[in-house]
């Protein structure tokens, strides 16, 4: 598998050649990787995406936003189950990692996600995969997020 870097003044991130890479802004995210469609009856796309939030008018560390984060997740997946939810600190900037499933548009997904907070950001990056596939696509889709790096601002 070939890949290629998305390199960004803020982050660069590695991520397969033969997924597409939007950077168009589309619901508020800073780029959206998805992965190749498999048939014609695979209509839900593997994807990985950065959203940075805007955390001025908060006063939130690392943990606070990660316990604001959970309890949005259970507001807005259906049937949300949380499986891991832990602070990884051998990286450097620790970051939130958590992993969950959940109902979205009657799909069973399954989503991983990694908060990092950096002064007045909050960057968070989401794996999401059908849940029936994950296994395929969750080296991948790991690989991907462990390749991202934050550049210092």
């Amino acid at each position: 598998q070939e890949w290629t870097t998305l390199e960004n003044p803020n982050y660069s991130i590695d991520y397969p050649t033969n997924w597409e890479l939007n950077t168009s802004g589309e619901m508020g995210t800073s780029f959206i990787l998805m992965s190749p469609q498999t048939s014609e009856s695979d209509l839900f796309k593997e994807n990985v995406n950065l959203l940075i939030q805007d955390l001025s008018e908060y006063d939130l560390n690392l943990e606070q936003f990660a316990n604001l984060s959970k309890s949005q997740i259970a507001y807005m997946i259906k049937e949300s189950k949380i499986l891991e939810s832990e602070t990884v600190t051998t990286a450097t900037p620790n970051y939130f990692r958590i992993a969950y499933t959940g109902k979205q548009s009657e799909r069973n997904l399954y989503f991983i996600q990694r908060y990092w907070v950096i002064g007045k950001k909050a960057f968070v990056m989401t794996f999401t995969s059908e849940e029936d596939v994950f296994d395929e696509y969750k080296t991948t889709g790991e690989h991907i997020m462990n390749s991202f790096k934050l550049k210092a601002e």
